[in-house]
């Protein structure tokens, strides 16, 4: 029985929506404006899906690791994966992802649900919930065993984050910002004036044919010199428009405003942070807790109470990838020549294969392999163990002593007892 048919052979009295412990409603839909078609909040979520994309699934299980990796469902891999997750996450605050079994419990593929909005049913004190898509696709209802919940501002509801209704105010300025600039530009880029006939009284009708001539001669598309040429009956006294708009620094602190809200700036969304200190927050900040996130829900939904050190996904994004090339470059002389890191892991930041030797620790003093004793090491255990041998040599010096020393006192001790007749 597939999951979208689960419920049909049940009674409707047996399914009943969720009650959340904050008596919060089970139905959750998106909240007004799609933010996604704002420029904006697109270049603000796009940096953060791209590099969060980076990072690859580490797992005892190779076929697992190789599924999450390459190709975790029939329509994306694992890159497209990790985009299409945090996209929906920053969007609606919440992502959902089905993990489909097969009949050995096998995971066979890892889907982000692309819902409209869900409800939550409860069937035999379980919680299932029940998706809705815009298209005419049916409704398809899944058990909360088989969905890793992403969640972000995780605040008022058990099931899902709070929607980004805040940040809607915010865009609706931007965009009536950015109207009323296209608008300025609009107006005064067309000829606008008053026209004044010198012909004494004119008819009402006359005075409207040669407005309708004006407008038609010299006010349509086609006049694109943008030059009016009339007689000495007519006076045209152009008037000016000063449409008033939003400055540029008024607009700059509006889309700073949604930049704050996801957590990125100009150079991020540019990519051309230069600072190392400054990506290495931002990889904090933004990119980690959530690859922690997918990881600790992945585990817990794909291996339950089997979990352990073994038993256990792990997202990996490699911090390096972030380092500047003259920051890969100095790791050489101050980690790699330390023994930090091996040649072939330095020459993996650069995309670059194994060599002879790469993969052995080496230190800065002689380039030997860690476990290679130093010469002034060979000198002290040379000095060592000589010592070593005249404490021997004495200590066994010392052993037949004492051991002369037994043989003469059990010796008298014997002689004393045949004189007592012992």
């Amino acid at each position: 029985m597939s999951f979208i048919d689960i419920f049909k052979p049940l009674k409707k009295l047996q399914v009943k929506r969720w009650k959340e412990l904050g008596c919060y409603d089970a139905i959750f839909t998106v909240f007004g404006t799609d933010i996604y078609n704002s420029s904006t909040v697109r270049s603000c979520v796009r940096p953060l899906a791209e590099l969060t994309s980076k990072a690859e699934a580490k797992c005892a299980d190779e076929n697992l690791e190789r599924l999450l990796n390459d190709r975790p469902n029939i329509y994306m891999n694992g890159k497209a994966f990790l985009v299409k997750v945090r996209t929906r996450l920053e969007i609606l605050d919440v992502a959902f992802i089905y993990i489909e079994r097969n009949s050995r419990l096998k995971v066979t593929g890892i889907y982000p649900v692309p819902y409209s909005y869900f409800e939550a049913l409860e069937y035999k004190n379980g919680l299932f919930i029940k998706f809705y898509f815009n298209s005419e696709a049916e409704p398809l209802t899944l058990p909360w065993e088989d969905l890793a919940v992403i969640r972000k501002d995780y605040f008022k509801s058990d099931i899902a984050g709070d929607d980004n209704r805040c940040i809607i105010e915010t865009l609706e300025l931007l965009h009536t910002a950015d109207q009323g600039l296209a608008n300025s530009i609009k107006s005064t880029a067309n000829l606008r004036g008053i026209l004044k006939s010198t012909k004494a009284m004119l008819a009402p009708e006359a005075v409207k044919q040669q407005k309708e001539d004006f407008v038609k001669d010299y006010l349509n598309l086609e006049n694109k010199g943008g030059i009016a040429a009339i007689d000495s009956t007519m006076e045209f006294t152009p008037v000016k428009l000063e449409p008033s708009t939003a400055s540029a620094e008024e607009r700059k602190d509006i889309r700073d405003d949604i930049y704050r809200y996801f957590g990125v700036n100009d150079e991020i969304i540019m990519a051309s942070v230069k600072k190392t200190d400054q990506i290495e927050a931002f990889y904090t900040l933004r990119i980690e807790p959530f690859l922690v996130d997918l990881s600790r829900e992945l585990t817990s939904k794909i291996y339950g109470n089997k979990a352990d050190e073994e038993h256990r996904i792990i997202y990996q994004s490699d911090q390096f990838a972030f380092v500047p090339l003259d920051k890969k470059i100095q790791l050489f002389s101050t980690v790699v020549l330390y023994g930090g890191m091996t040649i072939d892991e330095w020459r993996a930041l650069f995309n670059l294969g194994h060599i002879e030797g790469g993969d052995v620790p080496v230190r800065r003093l002689d380039a030997a392999a860690i476990d290679a004793p130093r010469e002034d090491e060979e000198l002290e255990d040379e000095e060592y163990e000589d010592e070593e041998s005249d404490d021997e040599d004495l200590e066994e010096g010392e052993g037949l002593d004492d051991d002369e020393e037994d043989d003469d006192i059990e010796a008298q001790f014997e002689a004393l007892k045949k004189e007592l007749g012992i």
